[in-house]
C-alpha cells in the first residue's frame, strides 16, 4: 500500500507550529520586548517666583541652555524701590542707637545671598543624589553636591553671624529691638523678591513651547515656559503582566530609536511600576461593574522604565522626547541562547528600522 505524501507534510506542519509556539514563549518569558516604548523626561513647567512686566526674554523657543542661563527678566523697578524702603526703614529704626545702620544693611544682604546659595546648593543635591542612588551619575559627582551644601551652609553661617556683629554694633538696645528687627525682616524679602526678577535655568537642559513676550504681564507661579531636564531622561516601555515574571532592576536591555534607525543602544532595567489605573467608574458612591462586552479582556501592560547604560553622558542627540523606541529586556541578564536569539532579532529590527 502506497504511502500517503500529505501525512509528512502535515507532520511537519504540526512540528513547524509547536517549534514557533516555544520559541514565541520563551521569547516573550525571557526576552520580552516592545517596538511601542516611549522617550520620557523630566519635564518642568518654569515660573516666576514673583508677578510682573517681563523687560526681557533671553531664550528662543527649543533653545539649549546651562545651568544658571537667563531665561526672562521681570522688570525690577518695583522691587528695587521695596529694596531701598527696606533699608530706609532699617535705618530708621536703628536711630538713636551708637552706630550706623549701614554696616547692618550690608550684612543683610551677604545673608540673603547666601541663602539663596543654599536653597540651590540643596536642590541641586538632592537631584544629584536621586540619579547617583540609580547609578546614573558617578559617587564623586554626589559627593562634590553633599560638599557644595556643606559650603553653602558655612557660608550662611558666617554670614548671620556677620549680621549678629553688626547688630551688637548698634548697642545694648538694639539686639532685641523688634523694630529694628522687622525691619531686618522686611529688608531680606524685598531683597528676596529683587533677586527673584531674574529666571534661570535650574539645569542643563532645552525650553520649549516660550510665548513669552517683552511687556506682557506674568503672575506669580503661573507657568510662563516649558523646561526639558537634559540630566533626566528615560525610556518607558509597556509590558503585558505576563511578561514581567522574570525581568528584575538591573536587567540588560536593547533600544532602538526611531531618530536613530541602524543603531542599538544598551540599557538596563531602572524599575517595574508597581501599579496603573484601572479605570474603574463610580455612580452614586459606588463602584460600578464593568460590563464584558469582549470574549477576551485584553492584556493589562504595566510600565517598566529603563536607562541608558552609561548614564547621561551616552545619551543620543536628536532623539526628542516623546520619540517612539523599540525596546527588548534581557531576563535573568541574558548570556541565555534565548537572548542571543533575542539580540539577533532585535539586530535585523535595526537595519530594517532604516526603511519603515
Amino acid at each position: 500500500m502506497a504511502a500517503n505524501p500529505a501525512k509528512p507534510v502535515a507532520l511537519g506542519v504540526i512540528v513547524l507550529l509547536v517549534a514557533l509556539v516555544t520559541g514565541y514563549i520563551l521569547l516573550d518569558r525571557y526576552a520580552p520586548s516592545s517596538n511601542r516604548g516611549v522617550v520620557s523626561a523630566t519635564v518642568v513647567q518654569i515660573a516666576p517666583r514673583i508677578g510682573g512686566e517681563v523687560t526681557e526674554v533671553h531664550v528662543a523657543d527649543d533653545a539649549v541652555v546651562a545651568e544658571g542661563d537667563p531665561l526672562f527678566t521681570i522688570d525690577p523697578r518695583p522691587f528695587e524701590l521695596a529694596v531701598r524702603q527696606a533699608e530706609a526703614s532699617l535705618a530708621s529704626a536703628a536711630q538713636g542707637q551708637d552706630a550706623s545702620a549701614a554696616s547692618l544693611v550690608a550684612a543683610q544682604s551677604e545673608v540673603t545671598r547666601a541663602r539663596a546659595g543654599l536653597d540651590k546648593a540643596r536642590g541641586d543635591a538632592s537631584r544629584t543624589e536621586r540619579l547617583e542612588q540609580r547609578g546614573v551619575v558617578a559617587v564623586a559627582d554626589g559627593d562634590a553636591a553633599r560638599a557644595a551644601v556643606a559650603n553653602a551652609e558655612a557660608q550662611v553661617a558666617g554670614a548671620e553671624a556677620n549680621v549678629e556683629a553688626a547688630r551688637a554694633s548698634l548697642g545694648p538696645d538694639g539686639q532685641d529691638n523688634p523694630a529694628i528687627a522687622n525691619a531686618q525682616a522686611q529688608l531680606e524679602r524685598a531683597q528676596f523678591d529683587l533677586a527673584s526678577t531674574r529666571v534661570a535655568a535650574p539645569h542643563a537642559g532645552v525650553v520649549t513651547n516660550v510665548t513669552l513676550a517683552v511687556g506682557q504681564f506674568v503672575n506669580a507661579g503661573s507657568p510662563a515656559m516649558t523646561f526639558i531636564d537634559a540630566g533626566a531622561a528615560w525610556i518607558t516601555v509597556d509590558l503585558r503582566e505576563n511578561q514581567l515574571g522574570n525581568i528584575v532592576p538591573g536587567d540588560p536591555a536593547s533600544l532602538l530609536f526611531d531618530a536613530l534607525p541602524g543603531r542599538l543602544f544598551d540599557a538596563r532595567v531602572q524599575s517595574i511600576a508597581w501599579g496603573i489605573a484601572p479605570t474603574r467608574n463610580v455612580q452614586d458612591g459606588l463602584v460600578a461593574s464593568q460590563p464584558a462586552s469582549r470574549w477576551f479582556e485584553p492584556a493589562r501592560r504595566i510600565p517598566v522604565r529603563l536607562e541608558l547604560a552609561g548614564g547621561m553622558d551616552t545619551w543620543p542627540r536628536g532623539v526628542p522626547v516623546g520619540g517612539k523606541v523599540g525596546a527588548t529586556v534581557f531576563a535573568d541578564g541574558g548570556g541565555h541562547p534565548v537572548s542571543w536569539v533575542a539580540g539577533a532579532v532585535q539586530r535585523v529590527r535595526s537595519w530594517l528600522s532604516i526603511v519603515h
